[in-house]
C-alpha cells in the first residue's frame, strides 16, 4: 500500500495536537514527530476500543494498553487526561518539577500507564505476560502493544514474537507506527524492515495493514479484532512522522525538540489553525 497518509486531520485530530502543542510551549521540549504520527492511534483506542475504568485504573477487567515506543507518550498522555485518569492541568508540568508525567511513562507513577516504558524492545514482552495471565486465568481482556518501526531493530521485539506466536495470542494485538524514520535516518537506511508485514506472519502473527491516520480505517480494522481466533495480531499503521505539521513531517530535526522557541511555539499552532 502507500506508504504515505494522505488523510486531512479532522477537527478532533487538530485539537489533540493543539494540546500537545500546549504542552510543549509550557515545558519547552518534547518528542514532536513521534507524538505527531501516534495521535489517531490513540485517539481510535482510548474513543473506540479499549474497556477502562479512569476512576478505577487497577480494575482487573480493563484491557491492558502499553506504548512500547515510550518517547511518544504525549499523544498517550493527552487522552488519558481527557478520559480522566488525571486533571489536564498536570499535562502543563511535563518534565518539570513535581509533575508526574516524565519524558518516558512510568507504571506507579501515572495512572493509566501499564509498564515503565523508554528501552526500546521490551513492551511488547511485557504484554505477552498480560496475555498469558488473562489465558491461565481465564480473563477476558485484552492487551494492545503500540510499538515503533525504529523500536523493531531490537532482538527483543522478535523473540517476544516468537513468543507470542508459539502460544497462539489471540488476545494480544500489536500495533506499529509505521512512519518510516526513526532518530537519524530513515528506517530503510538503518536497518530495512521489508517485507514487514511478511516477516511477521512467519512468527505466526495474523496481520493487516491500514492508514494510521485515518480514523475511520483504523476503527473499523479493530473492530474485526481478533482476526483469528488462533493466532496473535499484528497492525501496521501506515504513518507519517511529524504529521500535521509541514515543517516537520518526515523532517529528523523535529524527532526531539529542546529549548523550543516563541517562534516555532507560534509555528506549530499557525500549522494547527489552518484549513
Amino acid at each position: 500500500m502507500d506508504n504515505r497518509s494522505h488523510t486531512p486531520l479532522d477537527g478532533r485530530s487538530k485539537e489533540l495536537r493543539k494540546k500537545v502543542v500546549a504542552i510543549l510551549e509550557a515545558a519547552r521540549r518534547g518528542h514532536v514527530g513521534s507524538t505527531f504520527s501516534l495521535i489517531e492511534i490513540f485517539r481510535v483506542l482510548y474513543d473506540s476500543v479499549l474497556r477502562f475504568d479512569a476512576e478505577n485504573p487497577k480494575w482487573e477487567g480493563r484491557d491492558r494498553c502499553i506504548l512500547s515506543k515510550g518517547h511518544g507518550c504525549l499523544a498517550q498522555y493527552v487522552m488519558l487526561a481527557e478520559k480522566g485518569f488525571f486533571p489536564e492541568e498536570e499535562l502543563y508540568r511535563f518534565c518539570q518539577t513535581g509533575g508526574i508525567l516524565g519524558g518516558h511513562p512510568e507504571y506507579h507513577k501515572v495512572p493509566g500507564i501499564e509498564a515503565s516504558t523508554g528501552s526500546l524492545g521490551h513492551g511488547l514482552s511485557i504484554g505477552i505476560g498480560f496475555a498469558l495471565r488473562a489465558r491461565i486465568d481465564h480473563l477476558d481482556y485484552k492487551t494492545y502493544v503500540v510499538i515503533g518501526d525504529g523500536e523493531s531493530n531490537e532482538g527483543s521485539i522478535w523473540e517476544a514474537a516468537m513468543c507470542a506466536g508459539k502460544y497462539r495470542l489471540s488476545n494480544l494485538t500489536v500495533m506499529i507506527d509505521y512512519n518510516k524514520h526513526q532518530s537519524y535516518d530513515s528506517t530503510f537506511n538503518v536497518m530495512d524492515l521489508e517485507p514487514y508485514a511478511d516477516k511477521w506472519k512467519s512468527f505466526g502473527f495474523e496481520v493487516r495493514e491500514v492508514d494510521g491516520h485515518d480514523v475511520k480505517k483504523l476503527e473499523g480494522v479493530l473492530s474485526e479484532v481478533p482476526f483469528n481466533r488462533d493466532k496473535p495480531l499484528v497492525i501496521i499503521c501506515h504513518t507519517i512522522k511529524g504529521k500535521g505539521i509541514s515543517f516537520a513531517e518526515n523532517n529528523l530535526d523535529w524527532h526531539h525538540k529542546n529549548n523550543l522557541s516563541d517562534g516555532e511555539i507560534t509555528s506549530l499552532y499557525q500549522e494547527l489553525a489552518r484549513e
